[in-house]
């Protein structure tokens, strides 16, 4: 097999037995990002830095070398660029931040160096992890390697794009409504948001803080597993946030029996809406749940639909409070030309947002302002607790629980253009765990309209990654979809 063919846990396994090394490891990726970014053809990669790379791959061969090497040393990872590095530009995909050098690492990508991974750049984004089709960043569109005239999804569209291209072997993602599991699903890869609170949000930049969190994207539920481990922690001195819940060792549970496993269906999961491919794909993953021992609960989920209005009123909410800082004063983007202060703000702002985030941007201001706080905010505030409460009472009833990630499959690049509502609406299966701070993860579960990926949503209760990640595990032991790559990018 080609390097790049070769999973995470596949790469780790060769590295440790010297079979290869940290640095050819590098340079094999690095190649096929440049090829990449000279035909322009996917557009997932914002920053490269191939001293930087290699430098960080002689490390990691010297531990190597030296028997003080954890489970992922050498092996390579990208980044989104929601996440600040000293090494690479940091720009959330926006031109607010263009060129912006950060002092410091986050603590999601300094627990991956300080486990061994080297990393390859730094991925492209909607813009402030705004969107559910990564055609928001400043930078220009992200397009599907299964259909590079489709969309990967959003936000973390450049981390899908980039692992299911064969560009890194795994990327850093970031999902807030969905931003995750959405873009695993239409690339045909796997990727899991923990449970809110267990990955350090120090160093992500902020879109809406009480539902932003970190996790890996990869090809497998072993290798996001293995990624997990080293991220996850309590980071109490750098984020209010971060739960005291010691890291684990998510690895450890794989492979365990899912004779009894109770699998919730939500029957609101399957109204009106979702397409025939998706149904159809997500009933055969089903079936084959039922083959290696579960069984299927019907469950409801009855404010499902009052996710979106729900969502759409705190996150931008949390938004025009977070990206307030962004005023031409501190850092980031400054106007050249202004009269006095309030000029330059104005002018800084208009010119360095995009035109998704000046929107979401005014509608959390007018949802905050005085008359509209209560009717609008609180309101939120107090139906999201009771989303919450409808995923406490289907727990009761099973063990995880399972439907499509999103209604379709990819769809092309601008066919929402001029409907932003509809991009809103994708996202109607993925909100209701980010907005409870549930775990989740997408997995490949077939493929539909077009020849493009389905993915699979599996959700559960909190601090159930291990279990998410072992039922991920086991269908992938017995099915092939996780294996399968787009043609053009062998």
């Amino acid at each position: 097999m080609e390097l790049h063919d070769l999973t995470v846990a596949q790469l780790a396994a060769k590295l440790r037995a010297r079979e290869v090394s940290a640095t050819e490891v590098a340079q094999h990726f690095l190649g096929r990002i440049a090829a990449d970014k000279v035909g322009n053809t996917l557009g997932a990669f914002l920053a490269t830095d191939s001293d930087v790379t290699l430098a960080q791959a002689k490390a990691a061969d010297q531990r190597l070398a030296a028997g003080d090497a954890g489970p992922l040393a050498g092996v390579p990872i990208a980044h989104k660029d929601i996440f600040v590095t000293r090494d690479f530009p940091s720009t959330a995909g926006s031109k607010m931040l263009e060129g912006y050098r950060s002092p410091f690492d986050a603590t999601v990508v300094r627990r991956l160096a300080e486990a061994g991974t080297v990393t390859l750049g730094k991925l492209n984004c909607d813009e402030f992890a705004m969107g559910s089709s990564n055609e928001n960043s400043a930078y220009g569109p992200v397009k599907n390697p299964w259909d590079p005239g489709r969309i990967p999804g959003g936000s973390s569209g450049g981390s899908a794009v980039a692992v299911a291209a064969r560009l890194a072997p795994a990327a850093t993602g970031t999902d807030t409504g969905g931003s995750i599991r959405q873009p695993a699903s239409f690339c045909g890869i796997t990727g899991i948001k923990p449970t809110y609170g267990r990955a350090s949000r120090y160093g992500m930049i902020a879109y809406a803080s009480s539902l932003d969190q970190a996790g890996p994207m990869a090809r497998t539920a072993e290798d996001c597993a293995l990624l997990l481990s080293a991220i996850c922690g309590p980071d109490p001195d750098r984020d209010s946030t971060s739960l005291d819940v010691p890291a684990e060792d998510f690895t450890r549970s794989l492979g365990g029996s899912l004779e009894g496993l109770r699998i919730g269906v939500p029957r609101e999961f399957f109204a009106e809406g979702v397409s025939a491919d998706v149904r159809a794909a997500t009933e055969s993953a089903l079936q084959q749940y039922e083959k290696l021992g579960a069984r299927r609960v019907a469950i409801s989920l009855p404010r499902t639909e009052l996710a979106i209005p729900v969502y759409y009123i705190i996150a931008p909410a949390e938004a025009s409070s977070n990206l307030s800082r962004f005023d031409g004063v501190k850092f980031g983007h400054r106007a050249k030309q202004y009269t006095d202060l309030l000029d330059m703000y104005r002018k800084t702002r208009a010119e360095g947002f995009g035109d998704e985030v000046k929107a979401r941007i005014m509608i959390g201001t007018y949802v905050l302002s005085h008359g509209y706080y209560d009717a609008y905010y609180l309101q939120a505030q107090k139906i999201r607790r009771m989303i919450a409460d409808d995923f406490q009472q289907a727990f009761t009833q099973c063990d995880v629980i399972a439907g499509p990630v999103a209604p379709t499959v990819a769809w092309h690049l601008g066919e929402h253009g001029g409907d932003p509502v509809a991009d809103y609406l994708a996202d109607i299966f993925t909100l209701p765990g980010s907005l409870a701070g549930l775990p989740g993860m997408s997995i490949p579960a077939g493929f539909g309209e077009g020849g493009m990926p389905v993915g699979l949503q599996l959700l559960g209760n909190y601090f159930a990654e291990a279990k998410l990640l072992n039922v991920a595990h086991r269908f992938q032991q017995a099915t092939d979809f996780h294996l399968r790559k787009p043609g053009g990018f062998q």
